[in-house]
């Protein structure tokens, strides 16, 4: 295939392959707003801009072009499509130009013309949501806490610029999220109509506090009401998330779920209105590790008398955690993924008997369902280990009988192949990989790298952009990827088994993987190396102070010492819950952290971390780093001043991707080492 074999060896055309992110539905189920990542023309970032993919096929259509790009797609209910983008509307003074622009509304008739901005907040427009069968919007947008009105908000901005004011007073937890400074403005929920040629959308949320912060929301079919998740953040006592319903017209707010250390989130309507179904997670404390599952209720006002209220779990035998839940046409059956043994198949589940069946099978994962207004089919996107996102329309009638969509993209050949690898830990629990292995011209045996999950509560079964295992495999690796303890799609055994015990359970297990890999004819089991990120990160730290069996180590975006980390990362209250006070529960921590096995350390290693890194905080890197060469450990630290928990731009993804071949080659393969040009 044209394309195929070169992406992975040329980082360049890897970097510059288009990625398909996400996937809309127009009302009339004729065509899908999918969202595609592109380099930008200076190859320095990426941009996302929106295609239209026909679902009865042909080539897809780009729609929209913009130096600023183009996200969050929406439609109303005539198939006009809405989206954010921070492009310069043409009708405005050139002089108005601002260069820290905030993203927009717009929208692009479904009958062709031009698109118009619809909606403009100096804070910006974040989310947006839109009805069914009304023409109504409301939109997430930042406002500063002080503000009463958009004038308000735009004046307290400016007072803060012209004074060079950037000074943020924090009066509760958290401060940060993932890559960002929280504050000094809030989100807040505005309402508005397309019709409405004012531009003047209405607060419905005002001063909510943090509540509103990450939260997905929903408009009901005929847009009278929005469901959101709303947030309560106490450092001191449990925090929790509720599922509230908030009146379009008066802004008047119900709850109709809480309960303390449980978050109700990602709420979904049900077509004919009557239900919500929203996910349940239940928050990790000391002695249990987290659950999800799907909570179902009435979206009415009042009780009807069915067994359905106040909320019941839609899915009481399935030990699963459910994503990307949808509701079928008719309003009766639920559809969701789930990861599943290294896989993420489809799922339906019948409102009334809470009967859950799976019904996709195969080594794929899916995510962004969408059902078709006639029932017919599912939309989604679909993956795998050896498969990019890619746009499906599935059967329901067969759905095993899926087309794929054409899509931006090249098709991938790819350099290898994957076999799945069983084994048994130590304790007696089954443990389950992928291995990728190379396809060779040689009979030489290929080394080994061990690649561990980050989350922790993850799987490895899907496609990966910024963690691809075929640049390795092009270079002549096999690569490991298991699923040890803590991972989903094993059921809360599998979590428990972890649970409090990160690093002997999981290193255990993935040793035993490691073990059974090596064996592999096609491998040679003395030339080993390990990689990880995150959670994988911290696993790559614990076993280099465990085990000298690797000739290298790298370790990305790492918990090193665990009563720093849980002290500075962007969810101390997360992790507090699980693992307790550090200054009550030491020894919890002392028994999982790193930084305590430093002097047993002996493999290089490769320390790689943004400092924008806000989950993980740079501090990690600083403390591994000054200890691993204060014990004089060999190594490298690739820091990056502008990344965050991941590389995600193209120039310095690159570098990071030559930095480990580089530091692969000199240590597993012997090869001279060789410095990134740009370094």
């Amino acid at each position: 295939m044209a394309g195929g074999w070169t992406v992975f060896h040329d980082l360049g055309e890897y970097m510059a392959t288009p990625r398909v992110g996400s996937l809309k539905l127009s009302p009339d189920g004729t065509w899908l707003a999918a969202t595609v990542q592109t380099l930008s023309p200076d190859k320095k970032k990426y941009l996302t801009s929106i295609w239209r993919i026909d679902t009865a096929g042909g080539p897809a259509r780009r729609l929209t072009r913009s130096a600023e790009g183009e996200a969050n797609p929406a439609f109303l209910p005539d198939g006009s499509l809405l989206f954010t983008s921070r492009r310069p509307d043409p009708e405005a003074d050139p002089g108005d130009k601002d260069d820290d622009s905030k993203p927009a509304l717009w929208l692009l008739p479904a009958d062709g013309g031009e698109a118009r901005p619809v909606a403009v907040l100096p804070g910006g427009v974040g989310g947006v949501a839109t009805a069914k069968q009304a023409d109504a919007i409301v939109v997430s947008a930042q406002v500063m806490s002080t503000a009463r009105a958009t004038t308000d908000d735009e004046q307290h901005r400016k007072e803060r610029k012209d004074a060079g004011v950037t000074a943020i007073l924090h009066e509760s937890a958290p401060v940060r999220y993932w890559d960002h400074d929280l504050g000094p403005d809030q989100p807040r929920l505005f309402a508005l109509a397309a019709a409405d040629q004012s531009g003047q959308p209405r607060d419905l949320t005002p001063q909510p506090g943090a509540a509103l912060r990450e939260q997905a929301f929903e408009l009901t079919p005929d847009g009278s009401a929005v469901i959101t998740g709303w947030w309560h953040r106490d450092p001191a006592a449990d925090s929790y998330a509720e599922l509230v319903w908030i009146d379009v017209g008066t802004g008047q707010r119900r709850t109709l779920l809480s309960q303390p250390g449980t978050t109700f989130e990602n709420p979904r309507v049900s077509p004919d209105g009557r239900f919500v179904v929203c996910t349940h997670e239940t928050l990790p404390t000391t002695e249990n590790p987290p659950d999800c599952t799907l909570t179902l209720l009435e979206a009415t006002a009042e009780h009807t008398g069915t067994d359905l209220f106040p909320g019941t779990d839609l899915l009481p035998g399935l030990d699963r955690w459910p994503v990307d839940a949808a509701w079928a046409p008719d309003s009766h059956t639920v559809y969701f993924a789930a990861d599943d043994h290294g896989r993420r198949p489809i799922f339906q589940v019948a409102i009334q008997t809470r009967e859950v069946t799976q019904i996709t099978t195969g080594d794929k994962a899916y995510t962004a369902l969408h059902p078709s207004p006639d029932g017919r089919y599912l939309y989604a996107l679909r993956s795998a280990i050896d498969e990019p996102p890619v746009p499906v329309r599935i059967s329901l009638v067969n759905p095993n009988a899926q087309t794929e969509l054409p899509s931006p993209g090249l098709p991938f050949q790819l350099p290898g192949h994957v076999e799945e690898l069983h084994t048994v830990a130590d304790d007696g629990e089954p443990i389950r990989s992928w291995l990728v292995l190379p396809d060779t011209d040689t009979t030489e045996k290929a080394p080994l790298l061990l690649w561990v999950h980050g989350g922790p509560n993850s799987s490895w079964n899907s496609w990966s952009w910024r963690w691809n295992p075929w640049l390795m495999a092009a270079r002549g690796y096999a690569v490991l990827m298991p699923d040890p303890a803590l991972s989903t799609g094993y059921g809360q055994h599998m979590l428990a088994r972890g649970h409090l015990d990160w690093g002997d359970r999981a290193f255990k297990d993935v040793m035993a993987a490691t073990d059974k890999a090596a064996a592999h004819p096609a491998i040679d089991g003395t030339r080993t190396a390990m990689m990880g990120g995150s959670y994988g990160g911290y696993m790559a730290n614990w076993i280099a102070g465990h085990t000298d069996r690797f000739k290298a180590i790298v370790s990305h975006a790492s918990l090193w010492a665990l009563d720093q980390m849980f002290t500075t990362t962007d969810e101390q209250m997360y992790w507090w819950g699980q693992f307790g006070d550090p200054l009550t529960n030491a020894a919890q921590y002392e028994n999982n952290s790193p930084h305590l096995h430093v002097k047993n350390i002996s493999t290089p290693m490769l320390v790689t971390h943004g400092d924008k890194d806000y989950r993980v905080p740079i501090g990690e890197a600083l403390r591994l780093w000054g200890e691993l060469t204060r014990h004089g450990v060999e190594g490298k630290f690739l820091y990056f001043p502008d990344e965050n928990h991941w590389i995600l731009t193209p120039g310095n993804a690159t570098v990071w991707y030559e930095t480990v071949f580089a530091f692969l080659g000199q240590h597993v393969l012997g090869q001279p080492w060789q410095r990134p040009k740009l370094l």
